[in-house]
């Protein structure tokens, strides 16, 4: 574009200098440093000429190009599974036209460009372009998921992006999930809903994802669905929209798949590292705000002032809310664990061979037994993992003292920290001083005192009987109260909120007011138990006197 701009100029410059000078083509030649060939295309036109384009450079796959052309036209009438594929016009080029020289991957490339072309020339298949759309406010939006990588704890964890996106103004809501199953597909939705404030009124664009879809029909459009899904759709009065399989179908809801790609650029670079994927949703909700104040494309308005618009336009959420999770009912093993998609969690070791209900979420497992909940874990994201609570084998523990230094769940309360530096200082020191059975045992009775008082109470108790030499449980449980009640007076009201200080109560004494007159003397006998007597099982007797004792 500068070249050719330059060059306008330059003719300009030739023809006001010839105009005014009346200057000849030779010395217009000079002035200029250009042939007397090109002084007379300017003087001839204002714009040069355009440049002349290349001729195609040749291949050596020409010669058999039209043989190609030949087997991609036979195959437009073949049977669907009888037509030709590159490495059978590659075998043929070779057998039947003796080619020489030419790699597999050229004549590859060919087929790949050529076949399409000769599909829309025979008016098989359309031509490939795109059509702009309109979306009314509050009624149309598409979902995806993308997959990112995230230093969970330190280590690279793939997780999974939920993605939905409102068609009009554009406003997405984002939510990581440790897996892509149902119950993260269900819990996105009921976390979209709850910042959107609604629901679209018309059709939601999906793919053909297990999570909604359980078959494909042929190459319509109608699918069998998932139950649990269907009755979702049911429960919020969501519609429905299956995109094409394939390539073509990702065309069919182009904004949510930008969408992904363009949060995943913007908000997962560099990789983030957090502690829980609770951690990193919370970062994501504030992009999301954040995201309202940008434009998308040549739009006058920002993302947050179109879905202001869209946002009283959709329908209002049901009262009650769609349960999510999955429900199991697993048998506790002998090991105190629950197998749940192929993981292991621990339960409280009393309900070895009870059967257990579980609630399986997106991204937590809960346990009950009946209607008590026994057991919380974070869900794991590997298969064939576990997820052990030491306080799920105290009881256990206490009768076999030698199990605890070599258990695993031990080895995970130490690397969750739950099992801190002074629990060692103190097992040690009971070790010592009572023999490693007994001084496990006490140890056992310590970490009972985490079901009743705070983690970090407990903790400070343990120092404080460490460094008196209090090896006991008893020491260690008057050293967390005395933490808990200091920890609860430093952390007073402030002066404005605190509240008024009571008047302080005063004792009355009878004796003292009769003393001094103030009340009538007391004339009622004094009291006396000997009513009582006849309530004694075996009453007193009095001694008679026997025959010939004295008197």
């Amino acid at each position: 574009m500068r070249a050719s701009k330059s060059k306008v100029q330059l003719y300009a410059a030739i023809r006001r200098d010839h105009r005014i000078e009346d200057l000849s083509i030779r010395l217009l030649a000079e002035r200029y440093g250009v042939h007397r060939r090109e002084v007379r295309k300017a003087l001839q036109s204002v714009f040069p000429e355009p440049r002349k384009k290349m001729k195609p450079r040749g291949s050596r796959l020409d010669p058999y190009k039209p043989a190609i052309d030949a087997m991609l036209r036979v195959d437009l009438d073949a049977p669907l599974k009888q037509r030709h594929s590159v490495r059978r016009i590659f075998d043929r080029l070779v057998a039947e036209h003796e080619m020489e020289g030419i790699s597999y991957s050229t004549v590859c490339d060919y087929v790949r460009l050529r076949r399409p072309e000769i599909r829309v020339a025979a008016g098989r298949a359309p031509s490939r372009m795109f059509i702009p759309q309109t979306h009314r406010p509050g009624v149309e939006a598409e979902v995806d998921f993308g997959d990112v990588i995230v230093l969970l704890r330190g280590e690279r964890t793939r997780c999974y992006l939920f993605t939905f996106r409102m068609s009009y103004s554009g406003k997405a809501v984002h939510r990581v999930f440790a897996s892509c199953g149902q119950e993260a597909f269900l819990e996105g939705h009921l976390h979209a809903f709850s910042v959107l404030g609604g629901i679209p009124t018309g059709k939601v664009r999906y793919d053909n994802l297990r999570s909604a879809v359980s078959q494909v029909l042929g190459f319509a459009r109608t699918r069998v669905e998932n139950e649990r899904w269907v009755a979702f759709r049911s429960h919020y009065g969501l519609d429905a929209f299956y995109c094409r399989p394939g390539l073509e179908g990702a065309h069919e809801k182009g904004g949510v798949e930008g969408e992904v790609g363009r949060f995943r650029r913007n908000h997962f670079v560099p990789v983030p590292e957090v502690d829980s994927l609770a951690e990193l949703n919370a970062r994501l909700d504030g992009a999301c705000l954040a995201d309202d104040e940008r434009r998308i494309g040549r739009r006058t308005h920002t993302v947050g002032v179109y879905f202001a618009t869209e946002q009283p336009l959709l329908k209002p959420l049901p009262d009650e809310v769609f349960e999510t999770a999955r429900v199991l009912h697993p048998r506790v093993d002998r090991y105190g664990q629950v197998t749940v998609r192929q993981c292991h969690y621990s339960v409280p070791i009393r309900l070895v061979g009870h059967q257990v209900r579980v609630f399986l979420h997106a991204s937590e497992v809960v346990v009950f037994d009946g209607s008590d909940e026994v057991a919380r874990h974070e869900r794991l994201t590997t298969r064939y993992g576990s997820r052990l609570v030491l306080d799920h084998y105290l009881e256990a523990l206490a009768r076999k003292p030698g199990a605890l230094p070599g258990a695993t769940a031990l080895e995970q309360a130490r690397a969750s920290g739950a099992f801190t530096p002074a629990h060692e200082a103190w097992w040690a020191a009971a070790r010592r001083a009572y023999g490693d059975a007994d001084g496990t045992r006490a140890l056992i009775e310590v970490l009972l005192l985490h079901r009743r008082l705070a983690h970090q109470d407990v903790v400070a108790g343990i120092t404080a009987a460490v460094s008196v030499g209090a090896l006991t449980a008893d020491a260690v449980a008057l050293e967390a109260r005395k933490a808990a009640s200091i920890r609860g007076t430093t952390q007073a009201l402030p002066p404005a909120a605190a509240p008024p200080p009571r008047p302080r109560a005063t004792v009355t004494s009878l004796t003292e007011r009769r003393l001094l007159g103030e009340l009538p003397p007391d004339t009622r006998p004094l009291p006396t138990v000997d009513a009582y007597d006849q309530l004694l099982r075996h009453p007193p007797r009095t001694r008679r006197s026997t025959k010939g004792q004295a008197p």
